[in-house]
């Protein structure tokens, strides 16, 4: 089977599928063969990068009773989801906590943790009655170090749990989870910081073994490679995709990173 048929015959549903991440993971997966729904909380950028307003659905993932309801819908129609990924997020502003107000907590919370748990659990419970399926949940390198993000860095520590105790949960019923914690990753969101001076791209750089920013597309290649069937034995981990930030860390009290080596 060809590459670009991987996924062919097979349904994924990707959350923030409208932009960023999600959007280059439903790029990706329909090119690779799959009938892609795209959920995001903007209808008509999801309709856009679905290609068909029969695919897009328009759903806020922290409230249940939503993300339940595309699920009923979906089965109704009697397609059945094959795969899940789970991209719907939001950042915030690196506040101290006196200062990160209690409405942008809950809202963080509620989307990057609960949002993705209620998506695992309407979703992932239909896939573990079937006896199979593959669920990525996207995590971030913030769940993995400390961060003056106090309510993004513990949901994304939180995620990444989640899919450990998930992927024991459905393991028997044929059912793999796993997670991605992408470092930084040049989206909207990103830009966004960086054009409000929060955060300095050059450091980023400097602060990544690679020496380099991610893009969307580097993120969509392994959260494919997990959902497929090339990964079939690979349940219950967490793929940091970071340009090596985890292990460069730590470099700066020694000066940094060393420069590249003189070629020849």
């Amino acid at each position: 089977m060809h590459l670009q048929e991987g996924f062919s015959g097979k349904t994924i549903v990707v959350t923030g599928g409208a932009s960023g991440i999600g959007e280059a993971c439903v790029k990706l997966l329909r090119a690779r063969g799959a009938q892609v729904l795209v959920v995001d909380c903007d209808l008509d950028k999801a309709a856009a990068v679905a290609e068909d307003p029969a695919l897009a659905h328009q759903v806020d993932v922290s409230q249940a009773d939503q993300v339940n309801a595309l699920a009923e819908r979906i089965a109704a129609s009697g397609v059945e989801v094959d795969g899940l990924v789970n991209c719907a997020g939001i950042v915030q502003s690196p506040l101290p906590p006196d200062v990160l107000d209690v409405d942008t907590y809950r809202q963080v919370i509620g989307i990057d943790l609960e949002g993705t748990y209620f998506c695992c659990a309407a979703f992932g419970a239909a896939m573990a009655r079937r006896g199979r399926g593959a669920i990525v949940n996207i995590a971030s390198v913030a769940g993995m170090r400390s961060m003056p993000l106090h309510a993004y860095s513990p949901a994304k520590a939180a995620v990444i749990n989640l899919t450990e105790c998930l992927a024991a949960e459905w393991g028997r019923s044929g059912v793999r989870v796993n997670a991605i914690s992408p470092g930084y990753t040049v989206t909207a969101a990103l830009q966004s910081q960086i054009d409000q001076g929060l955060r300095d791209p050059e450091k980023l750089k400097q602060n990544s073994a690679l020496g380099t920013l991610i893009r969307p597309d580097d993120i969509a290649r392994p959260v494919a490679f997990l959902l497929s069937d090339e990964a079939a034995m690979i349940t219950g981990i967490n793929l940091p995709v970071d340009a090596g930030w985890l292990v460069a860390g730590s470099w700066s009290t020694f000066g940094g990173v060393r420069p590249a080596s003189a070629a020849g």
